[in-house]
């Protein structure tokens, strides 16, 4: 089977060569001077637009024709900054949200991209018919449209995804409070806003709050363990001095804020009732 599928392509392109003496041109030197013309224009065009865009922007006042050279300067202390990634990547940002660490999270990052990827790369040499009409090839029109359908949906999905952020989540700052009675602990309470806005919650849950990442444990009923409010301020402060390595310090914060933060986690024993 193999060996005449080996005889056919040959004679094919036989054919093709026979073809282009007679009637074509072949590829060196016509067809590849077309495509370096073309990218060449290509280039020129993008270089022109960033000159366009360099000498008509002023600082972040003007925008110019393409823009401004930048918004806002970025903050590197900032504590409620959601990373995305960019829109064509957002299908594959969305599986993480159905794939979750530490069981499944393999078949959304590896898995499932690399197993189409290798299907990708195999179909020209599996699928060698010559028949090119949509209508005498279903199987292959099918599989087109499910995996744009289902890269559609899940761009879509990931554009749309609400993270959480700190100015949405410290609205549920009163809900845990009354929840777990410690609403006349200003200290506390304080405590909890910070863990509200601190990018806490992009590891680990609290009444229903956040996302389950990396293996972080849920904290609503973190201070019934009983290790204090010193334990915990020393924690979070550095983490890897427990063997904890996939959580930053955050040292960062001061220590008046990481006591907060560690009365509102020992005040944290679960919803009253």
């Amino acid at each position: 089977m193999a060996s005449r599928r080996i005889v056919e392509r040959r004679a094919e392109h036989k054919r093709y060569k026979e073809d282009v003496e007679r009637t074509g041109k072949p590829f060196f030197p016509y067809a590849m001077f077309h495509d370096t013309v073309m990218s060449l224009v290509v280039v020129c065009v993008i270089v022109g637009l960033a000159c366009v865009w360099y000498f008509t922007a002023d600082g972040s006042t003007d925008p110019g024709l393409l823009g401004p050279y930048y918004t806002e300067e970025a903050d590197p202390g900032t504590t409620n900054f959601v990373p995305r990634p960019d829109w064509y990547f957002y299908f594959l940002f969305y599986l993480l949200r159905i794939f979750k660490w530490p069981n499944t999270v393999v078949l959304g990052t590896v898995g499932i991209p690399n197993i189409l990827l290798g299907i990708l790369i195999a179909l020209p040499f599996i699928d060698l018919r010559r028949e090119r009409r949509l209508s005498r090839r279903p199987v292959a029109v099918v599989s087109a449209i499910v995996v744009v359908l289902a890269m559609g949906t899940l761009t879509y999905k990931g554009a749309t995804a609400k993270e959480s952020l700190g100015s949405e989540t410290i609205q549920e700052v009163p809900k845990w409070a009354e929840e777990q009675g410690f609403a006349d602990n200003k200290t506390a309470v304080a405590g909890a806003e910070l863990f509200a806005v601190a990018g806490c919650l992009q590891c680990h849950t609290y009444l229903g709050s956040g996302s389950s990442n990396l293996g972080a444990p849920d904290l609503s009923d973190i201070g019934s363990t009983g290790k204090g409010v010193p334990y915990f301020e020393r924690y979070i402060t550095n983490p890897a001095q427990f063997g904890n390595l996939a959580m930053p310090p955050f040292a960062a914060l001061g220590q008046e804020n990481l006591h907060k933060i560690a009365v509102f986690l020992d005040a944290s024993k679960g919803p009253k009732g």
